[in-house]
């Protein structure tokens, strides 16, 4: 079988080819590395001021804040007059970074227990070529949590977009370019699996950064494992995350704080929020503002300004949500939002098209409705199960094989011992972020990690520097005499 030579992307909403893109031959590509592999040593020489100062005008990125939005909602679907929120995360996420990396690459020197006519330092060294592969969902900031520190910090980046989301890549490069980076310290490559395993292999990619799925980070790995050398590698995958929602909680704040988080982008986010558990106390109130909210919502054409849930991503994407549904109907799982109440001209009914109508389940639990409690759904449904307390909710969220994010809603303010529980609750979850009365939300001051299936190593902070670096310990004897 021949393998394919191009990609095309395809527009969710409507089912049309959008864009086609030519893989980059083997050959070339060995080519392009070995370019960006001595673009890399020579911009590994530049100082750290100057290469701040170069990373400091991509907010040349923010200049093409008119063109982006309806670029991005033909590529992956999301409701154009969300995207702008994007475009306003990658530039916050890129200043902070900026903001901080001179101290986080600085030497770490040992003065304080030097012996004298000694000294010794620790330094931060980059590790040459880093292989960036970045998913769809949102493109841009998913991107630059490893490209720019990367890039700042001394390293050369070839950078993988997701084949339904080309063109963000190429203005993510326009960007750097117009900022005034040296040619071939970023390379966009359009790449088949087959070639990105070359690429995953390739002897002078010294660190590879994927976000995807858990299959795609197991290839990734297994590649990675299979090459010559040691190859450092990081994997954000996915999330199954929960949130539970103690008697004291702000009810009308807390329910459309998790419905915004559980359905924006449709769901089709790592750390979405999929599963709910609620005090008993407090249950039928919650799901019942939960359900009006979810009614609300304006399923359809995302091009069109007043739609604020879009379709997801694929027609194939649109079948696994219905069926992880419709088996837990048929398990004793009740379902609170008509469908219908999301027909339309553009959308019909709903059958064979991208569109998924919101879904709010009750009746369900751990033993019998595995999928949805327990699987990721990376769509618009969230399910939520009554609990008795914190003992209860505390194993339930843990009862997972991912581990991202979870969340805590609780009135921490009026109750001072709410803060108090919330503080013991974060060393019993078992996930790489806990949140106190919010949700899906990433701050760049703070690691960004998974454990369990949701992945490993660590994104923005200072922490995401020590990835996309080494140490070097520089030990030196002054005095001889």
């Amino acid at each position: 079988m021949v393998a394919p030579a191009s990609q095309t992307t395809i527009t969710p909403h409507n089912q049309k080819p959008l864009v086609t893109r030519t893989y980059t031959p083997e050959s070339d590509l060995d080519a392009a590395i070995t370019r960006t592999a001595e673009a890399q040593t020579a911009w590994s020489r530049v100082p750290l001021k100057d290469r701040i100062a170069i990373g400091t005008k991509f907010d040349e990125f923010q200049k093409m804040s008119d063109e982006i939005p309806l670029e991005l909602t033909l590529q992956m679907g999301r409701p154009v007059s969300q995207n702008a929120g994007e475009i306003r995360g990658t530039v916050d996420r890129a200043k902070y970074m900026l903001s901080i990396a001179e101290s986080a690459l600085a030497d770490v020197g040992l003065q304080d227990t030097d012996k004298p006519g000694f000294r010794r330092f620790i330094r931060r060294v980059p590790l040459g070529v880093v292989l960036v592969i970045a998913p769809w969902n949102f493109p841009y900031l998913t991107s630059i949590n490893s490209v720019l520190p990367a890039i700042i910090a001394g390293n050369a980046v070839l950078l993988k977009p997701s084949p339904q989301t080309p063109l963000t890549a190429e203005r993510m490069a326009l960007a750097l370019q117009r900022a005034g980076l040296p040619e071939d310290v970023f390379q966009v490559l359009h790449l088949s699996p087959s070639l990105a395993t070359f690429a995953i292999q390739h002897p002078l990619v010294k660190f590879v950064s994927f976000t995807g799925s858990v299959i795609g980070g197991q290839a990734v790995e297994k590649a990675a494992v299979e090459a010559s050398g040691f190859k450092g590698v990081a994997l954000e995958l996915g999330g199954k995350d929960p949130a539970y929602v103690r008697a004291d909680a702000d009810l009308a704040y807390t329910a459309a704080e998790i419905v915004d988080g559980a359905f924006f982008n449709s769901g089709q986010s790592c750390c979405a929020v999929e599963r709910v558990y609620v005090h008993e106390s407090v249950y039928d109130d919650f799901v019942g503002r939960c359900v009006e909210i979810v009614k609300n919502y304006k399923l359809g054409d995302p091009t069109k300004p007043e739609t604020n849930l879009g379709p997801v991503v694929s027609l194939a994407s649109a079948l696994r949500i219905r069926k992880q549904v419709q088996d837990a109907i048929k398990a004793g799982a009740k379902a609170l939002i008509p469908e219908e109440l999301f027909y339309n001209p553009e959308t019909g009914n709903l059958d064979g098209t991208t569109y998924v109508a919101p879904q709010v389940l009750i009746d369900v639990n751990h033993s019998e409705h595995t999928s949805v409690l327990q699987e990721e759904t990376f769509g618009p449904v969230v399910g939520i199960q009554k609990v008795s307390g914190d003992e209860e909710a505390v194993h339930l969220m843990n009862d997972s094989r991912y581990g991202l994010t979870a969340s805590i809603w609780t009135n921490a303010h009026k109750n001072p011992e709410s803060q108090e529980v919330f503080l013991r609750l974060v060393d019993e979850l078992n996930t790489g972020t806990v949140f106190l009365n919010r949700c899906d939300y990433l701050d760049p001051a703070l690691a960004w990690t998974g454990v369990k299936y949701s992945g490993r190593g660590v994104s923005l902070s200072k922490f995401g520097y020590d990835q996309l670096t080494c140490a070097k310990s520089v030990h030196m004897k002054v005095k001889t005499s």
